[in-house]
């Protein structure tokens, strides 16, 4: 059961996904060699608490942390560590704040320092990926339309996207209906409808879609160790369009 928010709770959510976009803002300040995504996790930390906020992950199934980390190969739900990031890292830094009883979920990809032309170019697509879906995001539209224009984008550009770990509806709970995966096909699933709020994430390999999951049972990998990157906003669908309610701008 898809639970669609009227107008006013709309705008009761913004705060949340404000607290998270202001948080990711922080960090593109301070991504460079030698800082560890321990650090990022404190300053994330300490964030959502002096903003009154919750860190929605700390105890979510068992999970530990305020951020999930996820660096080069690793797609997501990495754990924060005291590694220092290096030249030429991708690290993946996925925020979850409750605020006033509402969630706000966004992850970011960030180039450590001198990138490749190949780690510079997964970036980019899979940003690019990111905001395919969320114009197509419109009433009317069915999820199966926004999906297969983003699908078609990265896999035009020699790229796969992730098929076990799903998108899902964001409002007083991180995960609600709807959930689905980043392929489609145009004229499938469900359609968009005036009060629906969830993720668009893409998740883009350089090589396999395929992914294993580390002895902690949450780490999930490339299975062929090749570089994947992530950027993840909430939405809102409206009258007037899409709403994002991470934006950072």
């Amino acid at each position: 059961m898809v639970t669609l928010k009227s107008p006013a709770e709309i705008e009761q959510m913004k705060p949340a996904g404000a607290i998270v976009a202001a948080c990711h803002r922080e960090i593109a300040k301070m991504i460079r060699p030698g800082v560890t995504t321990w650090d990022i996790e404190e300053l994330v930390d300490d964030m959502l608490r002096r903003a009154g906020a919750r860190a929605y992950t700390k105890g979510y199934n068992g999970y530990k942390y305020a951020t999930c980390a996820s660096v080069n190969d690793v797609i997501a739900h990495g754990f924060p560590n005291k590694t220092p990031l290096k030249d030429g890292d991708l690290v993946k830094i996925d925020i979850v704040a409750q605020l006033d009883g509402w969630v706000g979920d966004s992850a970011w990809c960030y180039g450590v320092g001198e990138l490749s032309p190949a780690a510079e170019k997964l970036m980019r697509v899979t940003k690019e990926c990111l905001y395919i879906g969320i114009e197509r995001a419109v009433v009317g539209n069915r999820i199966g339309d926004a999906m297969h224009a983003l699908q078609k984008h990265a896999e035009s550009n020699g790229y796969s996207l992730v098929r076990d770990l799903a998108a899902h509806g964001v409002g007083r709970e991180l995960h609600e209906e709807p959930s689905y995966i980043h392929i489609g096909a145009p004229g499938k699933g469900f359609r968009f409808k005036e009060g629906m709020v969830f993720t668009i994430e893409p998740m883009v390999n350089e090589g396999t879609w395929r992914m294993t999951i580390d002895a902690d049972g949450w780490t999930a990998r490339t299975a062929d160790g090749k570089l994947s990157a992530q950027f993840e906003h909430t939405i809102a669908i409206t009258k007037d369009g899409p709403v994002i309610l991470t934006a950072q701008e």
